[in-house]
């Protein structure tokens, strides 16, 4: 067998992303030609650009809709996006001897499909030199397919201004049930997930998409302590 190679594996990185891909392709749609019932079109392609996090761009969106104030909008995508904290911490330790440019880039293209894909590459080869590389190619697949279908919602969104109600974001949630569901193997995920989702299931009525914020917090929170917990229990043994 072969010895990896950068190209190699920035293309194994991408490869292994494309089911991913599928899944967020409705999304970016609906994103899309949402953009034109409330802002500029290249408003909405510099939100993916420069955002790249559908969630907080969903949010965002719907806030601005509802003429909330911009500290409002911030804090919101910043609770919404907390959980990146916890993605960052688990590929810490593969990614800490990198350049601090590598690790501002990747850490850019850090979204909930390329974690789920980058860290089960990981967890099978956890010493492989040019794992930064596989990370790279998987979250460039990821904005690159971001990008192309939001520019289909927003050409789209005009001319088909219904395209959000033909039930595209179903392929979505199957995408994130996918991600979440091979994580549950140990106590601090399953913990933070069923938090969050009991959250979000109570909290569902707040106004402002509140309920889904402190959802996200609050799974946040217990996902770091019971990490904690977990190394203390460890380091004890």
């Amino acid at each position: 067998m072969s010895e990896p190679t950068r190209m190699s594996q920035f293309s194994a990185g991408a490869r292994d992303t494309i089911p991913m891909l599928v899944g967020a392709a409705p999304f970016g749609v609906i994103f899309g030609s949402l953009v034109s019932a409330n802002l500029a079109a290249w408003q909405g392609q510099l939100m993916s650009l420069s955002v790249f996090a559908g969630s907080s761009q969903f949010i965002a969106l719907g806030m601005v809709a509802a003429q909330a104030s911009l500290p409002v909008i911030l804090l919101a995508t910043l609770i919404v996006n907390l959980r990146h904290m916890l993605y960052a911490a688990t590929l810490l330790p593969h990614v800490a001897q990198l350049p601090l440019r590598w690790r501002f880039g990747l850490g850019f293209l850090l979204t909930d499909e390329t974690f789920a894909v980058v860290n089960s590459h990981y967890v099978k080869h956890p010493h492989q030199p040019l794992g930064h590389w596989y990370f790279l190619g998987s979250g460039v697949a990821m904005y690159a397919n971001w990008q192309f279908w939001t520019l289909i919602g927003l050409l789209f969104g005009i001319a088909f201004p219904q395209l959000q109600s033909l039930g595209l974001e179903f392929a979505m949630v199957a995408t994130f049930i996918s991600i979440i569901v091979p994580q549950l193997k140990q106590m601090p995920q399953l913990g933070a997930a069923l938090v969050a989702g009991a959250s979000a299931y109570l909290l569902q009525d707040l106004p402002y998409k509140l309920g889904l914020m402190a959802a996200v917090f609050a799974g946040v929170i217990v996902g770091v302590i019971l990490s904690r917990w977990k190394n203390k229990e460890e380091v004890a043994k």
